[in-house]
């Protein structure tokens, strides 16, 4: 029998303020998610070369404003967007002295024209997950694995279409699976009970949701925040 979500750590590693092309500010991003029940969410606004810079510097002092005035845990991380894969590393590298403590790469979904050997490149990087990889090999499936990177059960529309296959390979190959919204708006941050629905809808069990939510907290565990408020 699933344990009741209260237990469970709702953690979102995936989320977009208006410092990129979400519609909120970072403390609306927060609110909704807290009323939403979310123990930690990071913050990954887009990044690439040309404004990583400024991106970093806004999430990480938008961070640290905010830590003293929240419930919930607020972790500073980028998601790299549509770098040339031979540039990833590198861009994974610079953010991670500009402050991310999470790291995502904007995966090869379905329905964005991102460049072909992100996926790879992204697992040969210093990163913590790899957002909605659309129908990732059970090669990449298996490098995930070894190296301990997530991949992405997503609520989000669109990115959502491969989920099914994304669960089936991370199985196959005994990768970390983690289930996040790639919240850009009101409403993206998925209440709990509605947020395992889609994970069961893409064929994961009980045990395995269960398991993604406690994936979160050690990846944030390993970056340094080892106290979640679980409710």
């Amino acid at each position: 029998m699933a344990k009741k979500n209260s237990v469970l750590p709702i953690i979102d590693l995936h989320t977009h303020s208006l410092f990129s092309d979400g519609l909120l500010m970072p403390a609306e991003l927060v609110r909704h998610a807290q009323t939403a029940g979310y123990h930690a969410i990071v913050l990954t606004d887009h990044v690439e070369e040309s404004n990583l810079e400024m991106a970093m510097d806004l999430t990480v002092r938008a961070c640290e404003t905010l830590r003293d005035r929240i419930g919930i845990v607020l972790v500073p991380g980028a998601e790299i967007s549509y770098v040339p894969p031979r540039r990833i590393p590198a861009v994974a590298e610079r953010a991670r002295e500009l402050g991310a403590a999470v790291l995502v790469v904007h995966g090869e979904t379905l329905v964005e024209p991102v460049p072909p050997g992100t996926n790879e490149a992204a697992l040969d990087a210093d990163i913590d997950l790899l957002a909605h990889p659309g129908l990732i090999s059970r090669k990449l499936a298996s490098r995930a694995a070894e190296r301990g990177i997530s991949l992405e059960i997503t609520t989000r529309r669109g990115h959502c279409y491969s989920n099914g296959h994304v669960c089936r390979v991370a199985r196959e190959a005994g990768a970390m699976l983690t289930v996040n919204n790639d919240a850009h708006m009101p409403g993206d941050s998925l209440k709990p009970e509605m947020r395992r629905c889609v994970a069961l809808g893409s064929g994961m069990l009980d045990a395995e949701y269960e398991k993604a939510c406690r994936n979160a907290v050690k990846i944030l565990g390993r970056r340094g925040f080892r106290s979640i408020p679980i409710r």
